[in-house]
């Protein structure tokens, strides 16, 4: 009788510590990925590929540095939504200067400090924090997510110094953490419009593969139009396809241009400028997502 007790809460043990076992399993697969919001990365709150260090939590007059400094961005460059999410402006802090919220749909939300009061480049402190100085949007609209919402500047106690972006995430609207994480995920735009709005661009860089229907292309300089937002040494691979409508040119030794049969011609590494159809905006193509973009005019060498 002992012995069939035993077994019986032996057993009994074994099915309990199998379910805790299955409970700590579930529990980390739902924990949240550091630097991911909802399971995604965010989108870089910049448009460009700027400079960063892990300068949170330096200590600062005021406390512990709450953000990251995104540095050495020039005046006006445009700021895009994290996520999608409803912005409020914030202007009456004399440390922060112009400042906005963003109030992801995940929960978390965003502070972007020290945007732009200054009329011209000259750090002349004439402007407001009002829409098209500081923002570019109205308070209290609701945006999507990579959607422009305001513009870099030395707003604040940055006044003077270079223009930069000091950029804060807080989840579950709490206290905040480390941007850094999220920063090194996050998806990096080549341009930013209004989501539907008609956009092509300029790409130039070499090739890194082509087949005649797809080309991939080592991109170095981007222009986007109708804005004529202009990225440099970016340095991103990016594939896209190629339309049986595509022009495709070969550039002589003269610097003459001839049309060519198809893309299949360029060898990896040859220099290449192509300009992308016109399509509407969507998030997927301001960042460039392989095979979202589609080719017009293919230039060789």
């Amino acid at each position: 009788m002992t012995r069939h007790r035993t077994t019986a809460r032996g057993g009994r043990l074994l099915i309990l510590s199998a379910l805790l076992g299955l409970a700590v399993v579930l529990s980390a697969s739902a924990a949240p990925k550091p630097g991911l919001v909802g399971g995604q990365p965010i989108v870089f709150p910049l448009i460009g590929d700027y400079a960063y260090t892990m300068n949170y939590g330096d200590p600062r007059g005021q406390g512990a540095h709450e953000g990251i400094d995104i540095e050495h961005v020039p005046w006006r460059t445009p700021v895009v939504a994290a996520e999608s999410g409803t912005v409020k402006w914030w202007t009456t802090s004399w440390r922060a200067g112009c400042m906005l919220y963003l109030y992801g749909k995940s929960g978390t939300t965003y502070l972007y400090i020290h945007l732009n009061n200054d009329v011209t480049m000259k750090n002349d402190n004439r402007g407001k924090c009002v829409r098209g100085t500081a923002y570019a949007v109205k308070n209290g609209a609701k945006v999507a997510a990579g959607q422009q919402i305001g513009y870099v500047g030395d707003s604040g106690d940055a006044n003077g110094g270079a223009s930069h972006l000091h950029f804060e995430v807080h989840p579950g609207g709490g206290k905040a953490v480390s941007p850094y994480p999220y920063l090194q995920k996050a998806y990096k735009l080549l341009f930013t419009g209004k989501a539907g709005s008609p956009f092509a661009l300029t790409l130039t860089g070499t090739v890194v593969s082509a087949a005649i229907d797809r080309i991939v292309v080592n991109v170095s300089t981007s222009q986007a139009w109708p804005s004529g937002l202009t990225l440099t040494k970016l340095n991103r691979t990016i594939a896209l396809t190629v339309p049986e409508t595509t022009t495709v040119q070969s550039l002589s030794p003269t610097g003459g241009l001839r049309t060519v049969a198809n893309v299949t011609l360029a060898a990896k590494g040859d220099k290449i400028v192509l300009w992308t159809m016109p399509a509407p905006t969507t998030l997927k193509a301001e960042r460039g997502d392989d095979d979202v973009l589609s080719s017009a005019l293919i230039q060789l060498g």
